[in-house]
């Protein structure tokens, strides 16, 4: 996920087309729980399937479909048939800093050791994503019915330790971008247009290799050699 202007992080995502134990092809489920996450559907077919509060629900997703949906929706990604997307994230540095939380199973989710163990991938990364996602997914089957209140208490457990380091990043990013168009505001309504002077375009360059993600394959981005201000390199972790 790399960083897009105004805070937002931005990949090109090929959702994994491996068959589940349910019989659907797709990807990990999880939750983010302080980023909105959006979808722009550029090929194939599927949907993603949601859990929150109010229930279960299964969007349909083609091409052209824009979906997105807040903190707190745990969401998996099912490919019916070469599901292509382009994955906008609200807080860009957020979610590459921790913010998603597997449907392990509740006794992995109460063991810090065992949930890092389960979610790191290792050896052969193909092997060990799936073996990641059939795990999630065994989790959130059983969430589908009941125990959410517990799955989340169990998240912030065992996220709580990086919450100032996150504040950090949405302090340096997202809410610094936010703070120069203010800035910006009140030097346009004071008649200063020097910020005016300083317009720029950067290019984001797609590299060869992909990564292997929490839904499918990661196309990431190369942040240009002389980025704009809120264009900062950050560390791919899923």
């Amino acid at each position: 996920m790399t960083p897009f202007p105004g805070g937002v992080g931005i990949s090109g995502l090929t959702v994994y087309d491996w068959e589940a134990a349910d019989g659907l092809c797709g990807g990990t489920p999880h939750m983010h729980l302080v980023c909105s996450e959006a979808y722009v559907v550029i090929g194939g077919e599927g949907s993603v399937q949601t859990l929150t509060s109010t229930g279960f629900a299964d969007t349909p997703l083609h091409p052209g479909d824009v979906v997105w949906f807040t903190p707190g929706t745990i969401h998996r990604l099912v490919n019916a048939g070469g599901l292509r997307l382009v994955v906008l994230m609200q807080n860009s540095g957020l979610p590459e800093a921790g913010d998603a939380v597997f449907t392990f199973p509740a006794p992995v989710l109460a063991d810090p050791h065992s949930y890092r163990k389960a979610a790191a991938l290792t050896g052969d990364h193909s092997t060990s994503a799936r073996r990641r996602r059939d795990l999630a997914l065994e989790g959130f089957l059983a969430l589908r019915e009941g125990g959410l209140p517990e799955f989340h208490t169990a998240a912030l457990r065992l996220k709580s330790e990086l919450l100032d380091a996150w504040r950090i990043r949405w302090r340096d990013g997202p809410m610094a971008a936010a703070v120069t168009t203010g800035r910006q505001l009140e030097r346009l309504k004071a008649g200063d247009l020097s910020h005016l002077g300083h317009g720029e375009v950067s290019r984001l360059e797609r590299p060869e290799h992909q990564a292997f993600g929490m839904c499918g394959r990661l196309h990431t981005y190369t942040v240009p050699d002389h980025p704009s201000p809120h264009l900062h390199p950050l560390k791919e972790l899923f």
